[in-house]
Parts: structure tokens; C-alpha cells; sequence
């Protein structure tokens, strides 16, 4: 490659200003151009940054660019990164990798057959609190791992989201918004999903936005808004989750993995750094684990600068467009499974990425 990999972004939504935060201090990364169909707030962007406001036609043509970084919403993943690969350029998107197996795989075939990299959120999962939940799994603390549980639940995003409509849209709702962190998280630590179960709920409860601009409007729901699932790993390990829009308060714990001699607190997999904590027989009390992995003070970008040395030393990058296929594959099975009523076996399967080492860095790992 020569150099950093210059980056173009598509799409300037509100979790774009996390990726202008983090990839000034990834030297592996440069960032060359904006793009946007609301042309004024490309420019505005463009000049905040000192790069160049393109339209999404010209961004994608653009000679400059080496990679696609898609922060389009999850109906537009697979078309931009489509187009992207077709001219040429690697792609790393946002979460879901699309909105469906079917729709989705294309894209996987398409990058592969030109030779390009297609990387994918969330790359949390690469921070130190699941890459320490790895380190104590790998390590034997709490012996051998039997189980994990879920619960992730909120009234819903537009209580605090000034655009919330598309959350409740065909590749939103509680399962592609927050699952991707939680199913990422665990491939991560127990590898492959075999097979699933599920059931699901669409309340009836009227919803509007309440703050911003939008405030008052009437918001359309067309998405199972209560999901619970039963993953079985091809490991054995099972695990239940839960993602909802539906409740107002709960006391259950949000993240847990359950072995033979104890149990880990998973911190949350929105986040990159939040401690992680134990109980073992040996040591009953909850304690807090020391750092034992991942790449620290990492933010969103860390995934793509991670491809970026991945292309450079042409060795497999840690948050692939496999492992995101095989996560939207688990969270289209389980819609699946809960309106069939049954179980449902997996197609695709993918390798647990390698486990990022304490003290390394994206650009140097």
C-alpha cells in the first residue's frame, strides 16, 4: 500500500462525528473526502475537516480514495458497497452488513472475486473490556465456559434520537441496532452459531418523537420490537438474549458468560474500555479484572484502521465482512425461527478472528 489508506465516507449522520474523533490519531488512516445527499452538510464537514465534499457518484470514482467508509442507513450498506467494490476500493461499513443473507452475500462475492477487503462495525468488540472477557475465557478463569446471557433493553430511541424513524424500519429495531454489539461479542469469545431459536413481539404502543425538530411525529412501526433467542455455538455453549424497545426499567444483568469454576460480568459492547469483572469458587467476591487484551482508549475507526495494516501485511483483518454476514445470518434466522415457530440451522459459519493482544496497536499490530 505505501502509506496510509485514504478514506472516503459516505453518509454524515450522527455516529459519523465518533469516526472524525478517532481517525486523526490513526496514522495508518487518512481521510480525503465526505460525501452526503444533503450536499450543504457535506461541505460544511468538508471544510470542517480540510478534505474535499464530493457527491456519493464522485466519491466513489474518485481516484484518491482507496476505501469506502459506509455510514450510510442499513437500506443503503449493500448498494454503496456494491458500488464501491465495483470501482475498485475496499469497503468497512456501519452495522447491520445489510438487511438480509440473501441481499448481503453478493457483496461478500463480489469483494472476493476483485481481489478488495470488505470490513464492517461494530468494532468494539477490538476494545479491552470483550478482548479481556476473551483473555479470561482463553485463560481458563472461570474454567470451562457453559452458557452466556443477554439483556439489553430500553422504552425505546426516541425518547433521546432527534431522527429516530428508521430505527423502527426493515434493518433496525432492538435485534440489527443492539444485537450486532452483543452477537459480534460472542462469536468473538465462543466462536460460530449452529443453530437458533426465537420468539418475538410487536406492541402495539403508539410511539412519537420526542425531542428535536421531529418532536410529536407519529412513528410508523414495522419491526419486531421484543426479541428473545437461543443461540447454540458449534462450541456447545449456549446462550439466551434478549434485545427489546419495549421496557421501561429492569434489574437483569445486561452481559454474562457462566463457566464450571465462575462468572464473568461482560461490560457493555456499545463501549470499547468498561472494566470487566469476575466472581470465581476460589475468589466468591466480584472483583475487577485487570486488562488482559484489546486495543486501549480505542474509538470507532479502530475496525477499519485494523484492515487497513491487515491489507498492508496481507494477513485476515479482526472486523471481516464474514463474521458481520454471519451475524446478520444469526439475526435473520431468529426473526425467522420466531415467526415459524421452530428451530433453524445455520448456513454460513466463520473463524473466531484472532484475539488482539494487550498493548497493540491498530497500525502496528
Amino acid at each position: 500500500m505505501g502509506g496510509p489508506l485514504s478514506i472516503g465516507i459516505i453518509g454524515l449522520g450522527n455516529i459519523s462525528a465518533q469516526y472524525f474523533e478517532a481517525i486523526p490519531r490513526l496514522p495508518g488512516l487518512e481521510l480525503v473526502a465526505v460525501a452526503d445527499r444533503n450536499g450543504e452538510l457535506a461541505r460544511s464537514v468538508a471544510a470542517e475537516h480540510g478534505v474535499a465534499a464530493l457527491t456519493v457518484d464522485e466519491l466513489l470514482t474518485d481516484d484518491r480514495v482507496d476505501a469506502v467508509l459506509n455510514l450510510t442507513t442499513p437500506e443503503s450498506h449493500v448498494e454503496i458497497g456494491l458500488r464501491a467494490v465495483r470501482a475498485g476500493k475496499h469497503v468497512y461499513a456501519e452495522k447491520p452488513f445489510g438487511l438480509s443473507p440473501a441481499e448481503a452475500l453478493p457483496l461478500l462475492e463480489a469483494a472476493a472475486a476483485s481481489g478488495l477487503r470488505i470490513g464492517s462495525a461494530p468494532d468494539t468488540v477490538l476494545g479491552t473490556g470483550i478482548q479481556t472477557t476473551r483473555a479470561l475465557l482463553d485463560g481458563g478463569a472461570i474454567g470451562e465456559a457453559v452458557a452466556a446471557q443477554v439483556h439489553w433493553s430500553a422504552p425505546g430511541h426516541e425518547r433521546w434520537h432527534p431522527k429516530p424513524l428508521f430505527y423502527y424500519q426493515p434493518g433496525a429495531g432492538p435485534l440489527f441496532d443492539m444485537g450486532p454489539y452483543y452477537l459480534t461479542s460472542l462469536v468473538q469469545l465462543f466462536g460460530p452459531v449452529a443453530r437458533v431459536s426465537g420468539l418475538t413481539t410487536r406492541s402495539r404502543r403508539p410511539r412519537t418523537v420526542e425531542t428535536g425538530p421531529l418532536a410529536g411525529t407519529h412513528i410508523p412501526v414495522d419491526v419486531e420490537t421484543h426479541v428473545t433467542a437461543l443461540l447454540e455455538h458449534t462450541n456447545g455453549v449456549t446462550t439466551t438474549l434478549t434485545v427489546s424497545f419495549d421496557v421501561w426499567a429492569t434489574r437483569s444483568p445486561l452481559f454474562e458468560v457462566y463457566g464450571t469454576e465462575g462468572t464473568i460480568a461482560v461490560p457493555d459492547p456499545n463501549h470499547f474500555s468498561l472494566p470487566v469483572s469476575l466472581s470465581t469458587r476460589s475468589e466468591p467476591e466480584w472483583h475487577e479484572a485487570p486488562a488482559a487484551g484489546g486495543y486501549a482508549d480505542a474509538g470507532r475507526g479502530y475496525g477499519l484502521a485494523d484492515m487497513a495494516r491487515a491489507i498492508e501485511t496481507d494477513r485476515p483483518h479482526r472486523a471481516s465482512g464474514e463474521v458481520a454476514f454471519h451475524v446478520l445470518e444469526i439475526m435473520d434466522a431468529v426473526l425467522r425461527a420466531g415467526s415459524e415457530r421452530r428451530v433453524i440451522e445455520l448456513s454460513s459459519t466463520v473463524e473466531r478472528p484472532e484475539p488482539v493482544p494487550l498493548g497493540a496497536a491498530p497500525d502496528t499490530w
